[in-house]
Formats: structure tokens, sequence, C-alpha cells
């Protein structure tokens, strides 16, 4: 299979980008993208690293994020897992992109920027929540914010289709994949309950 290797050879391919895909872009929080933020619960968290690139899905109750003002926004680290890809990638390179999405909207705002990671006192209980705080905040500052064209979400019908979620494996099925003898199905049934009562 051929690879495209320059360029030259790509932009080829493709006529000029629509005038409005580069007008839409802004350097800071403007009023509406802020706006659109705030409503935000759900975003991904894209980062780089010597391993290669990691993307993280994070969710909250309430606003994902907290915009500390118009250039900043503070993410802060949940329990989880435990693996701290994310957390990682943002200590040795700093460059982070977030993708806030809001359900039954078919555009999705994206920032790209630079992060780094805290424990400031400050930062950690801006968002405590039941006497507990995130072990570190994530400051990103915007370099650009954009929003996206719908048509990936309307192709998708991502908001509008009924639940597939049958079609695939459980959390319990590709756990029991790599570990034999694993009980997927107890784990399938015990897990969301355990995780709600940890989500804090």
């Amino acid at each position: 299979m051929k690879a495209i290797e320059t360029i030259d050879e790509l932009e080829s391919l493709y006529d000029a980008a629509v005038p409005t895909s580069l007008e839409k872009v802004a350097t800071h929080l403007t009023p509406l993208y802020r706006q659109w933020i705030e409503a935000s619960r759900f975003v991904i968290v894209s980062t780089v690293g010597p391993e290669g690139t990691d993307a993280s899905p994070r969710g909250d109750i309430e606003t994902v994020v907290h915009i500390a003002d118009d250039k900043t926004v503070w993410l802060p680290d949940w329990r989880g897992n435990n693996r701290i890809d994310t957390l990682r990638n943002i200590v040795r390179d700093g460059r982070v992109s977030l993708m806030f999405m809001v359900p039954g909207s078919n555009n999705v705002v994206r920032i790209n920027g630079r992060g780094i990671l805290t424990t400031d006192n400050k930062a950690l209980a801006h968002f405590e929540r039941n006497n507990k705080q995130p072990k570190t905040v994530a400051v990103i500052s915007t370099e650009e914010v954009y929003f996206q064209c719908a048509k990936a979400m309307m192709r998708s019908t991502l908001w509008t289709s009924d639940d597939e979620s049958s079609q695939v494996p459980t959390a319990g099925d590709f756990i029991k994949e790599f570990k034999a003898g694993f009980d997927g199905s107890t784990y399938d049934t015990d897990y969301p309950e355990n995780a709600k009562a940890k989500m804090w």
C-alpha cells in the first residue's frame, strides 16, 4: 500500500479549506465558546508522550472543566484505574487537545493548547464533592478554540440512534478475554454500582 509522503501530495487531493473553517478559530474563549463549554459534562482528552498518543474520556455531573479565565481551563482527575497515561504524558509533553460534547448537539467544541498538572490547594478545593477532592488538576492554556463541523455526528446518528450496546462486548467480556476463568458476568453486574459508590 503506497503511503502519501509529502504535504504537497496530500494537498493536491483536496480543495482549499472552506473559509469559515478558518474564521471560526479563536485564541481565547469567546463568550459563545465559553457558554458552550460550560454546558458540557463530557470531554475527550488527547495527549502525546514518548510511548505515543493517548485519548481519554472524562465526565462529570456538572461542567466537566472549570473556566478559570478566557485563556485557561482546569480539568480535575477523579478516581479511576490509576493507569495515569494522560497525566504522565502531560508531565513529559504539555501538548493537550480537548473535545467537548453536549448530548443532542451535533457540534463539537475543541481546544488545542498546553497543560501542566498541579496539586494547588485552591484548584483542588474548587472541585470538592462529598468531602473528596481530585488527586490532581490539569491547568490547560488555550492556544486554539473552535467548533467542529456537525457532519461526523450527523453521519453516525450518535444522539438519534437506538441503544445499540447489546451488539458489543461488555467490560467483563473484555477482561475475560485476557484473564482465563474471570467471572465477567458478575463483574458487569456489580461494577456499575461499585463505581458509583467510588465516583469521587
